[in-house]
């Protein structure tokens, strides 16, 4: 497949490459700074902060899925994430790309925004060690930023895109294992951890999963 990846340099988005280049997939990388790709694919400049449409375009044209692993970051750019991920949708729909697979959160279904005032109290499925501990933790850590991971998701659903949302939970930076399980959803029970590389693995695989399409896919070992 042709595919664009968004914050490729980043820790999820290099295993998307590197992952992806193993499989034989033909790899853009639409990214802030080219030099910091650990590997030599085509790339587009493009700001996420401060989109240029022309240029997300051009990365987007032609491809066969978009994979994004645009993340939180520093508490001053605030909605980048909403914000770049409307960039994105923007562009897939002037280029007629449909497929989009985004890495979310666990535990977002539960997160009030404006267009779901009044979300569940409690996620169906999540296990007491997610309900009463992960969940609270993740929501208190990331503050403001689970906010705008969870109106990212709104963004997803009011597009006309074939999209997959994969809810990572806590990140680490242990070596691929190729073993986790998966919920559609709500968090997977009583697991809260799950390595970057395993969360790119999975999103590749939900490329030819097509139950994936619109719908939020938690992940974790």
């Amino acid at each position: 497949m042709r595919l664009t990846i968004f914050a490729a340099t980043g820790g999820i988005g290099g295993h998307l490459v590197e992952q992806g280049l193993e499989e034989g997939h033909e790899i853009t990388a639409a990214v802030r700074n080219p030099d910091k790709l650990r590997h030599h694919v085509p790339a587009v400049t493009v700001d996420l902060e401060h989109p240029d449409p022309g240029a997300m375009e051009v990365a987007i044209k032609d491809s066969d899925a978009v994979l994004s692993a645009l993340g939180p970051r520093a508490k001053h750019e605030w909605g980048i994430v909403t914000r770049g991920t409307k960039s994105i949708v923007d562009a897939m729909e002037k280029t007629d790309v449909r497929r989009l697979l985004v890495v979310s959160g666990a535990g977002i279904s539960v997160v009030p925004t404006p267009t779901r005032p009044n979300p569940p109290k409690r996620e169906p499925g999540a296990g007491v060690l997610n309900r009463y501990f992960n969940t609270p933790l993740a929501k208190l850590v990331l503050g403001e930023h689970f906010v705008d991971v969870a109106m990212m998701e709104d963004v997803l659903r009011s597009s006309g895109l074939d999209w997959t949302a994969v809810r990572a939970p806590l990140l680490t930076d242990q070596p691929l294992t190729g073993t986790y399980r998966t919920a559609f959803g709500h968090n997977v029970p009583n697991s809260f951890r799950c390595a970057r590389a395993d969360v790119a693995h999975f999103m590749l695989r939900a490329l030819e999963m097509p139950e994936t399409i619109g719908q939020a896919v938690a992940v974790a070992y």
